[in-house]
């Protein structure tokens, strides 16, 4: 899950993460750390624009914990070069999604056809600032019982999540007010008409996985 001395919210959150996947689907956390882009590949860090080192450092934890996973299902030392759209290019026959906040990066991988497509996203346990909340939220979403004080949050990291997953898919770029989220039944659809299916935790932080099914539905 992470190399070194692994902290108690680490811990936390991969129990959480666990806990919340679909059958088929492998996840990873870890807090980012002083020099994790020396675990970008070379093809990883040529493929990236020049980016700021805080930037590269969280692509490295990121990247770190996906070739850990793909490792586990057969494909060690995948390079994982970043496409134009800024997406991960995956191995066939596996979709996955990484995703990180200023201080923890999360992956998840699955085989095609146990999942059709993954879209993941963390975000800090907090209050979603004032002035995201009309940027992110629409009145058809609905957040059911979740704590009012981290509704927006969650809002932000589930359309984040679905973006990933859909995009893929449909080729379309969505805007927060191109997807309607039902935290309540788990289920997101986008303007196309695409359906996804969530699972979420809001501690330690908040993280959100968005799939559709292996029949793409």
């Amino acid at each position: 899950m992470t190399s070194g001395l692994v902290s108690a919210e680490e811990i936390a959150l991969a129990r959480a993460m666990a806990a919340m996947a679909p059958a088929g689907v492998r996840t990873g956390c870890r807090l980012i750390r002083e020099d994790d882009e020396a675990h970008l590949l070379p093809a990883e860090a040529r493929s990236m624009p020049a980016r700021q080192p805080a930037m590269r450092r969280a692509s490295g934890a990121a990247r770190l914990l996906a070739h850990r996973l793909l490792a586990d299902i057969g494909f060690d030392g995948f390079a994982l070069l970043r496409t134009p759209s800024g997406a991960p290019a995956w191995p066939g026959g596996i979709t996955g999604s990484l995703a990180h906040d200023d201080d923890m990066a999360v992956a998840a991988v699955a085989a095609i056809g146990d999942v059709g497509s993954l879209g993941i996203d963390v975000e800090p346990a907090l209050p979603l600032p004032d002035d995201l909340l009309p940027i992110v939220a629409t009145p058809a979403d609905r957040t059911g019982a979740v704590d009012e004080q981290l509704a927006g949050r969650l809002l932000f990291a589930t359309k984040e999540a679905v973006y990933k997953a859909a995009y893929p898919l449909d080729l379309e770029v969505l805007g927060y007010e191109d997807i309607t989220v039902d935290l309540g039944s788990g289920r997101a659809t986008t303007r196309t008409g695409r359906e996804v299916s969530l699972a979420y935790c809001v501690a330690p932080r908040v993280v959100v996985l968005a799939f559709v099914g292996g029949d793409g539905v």
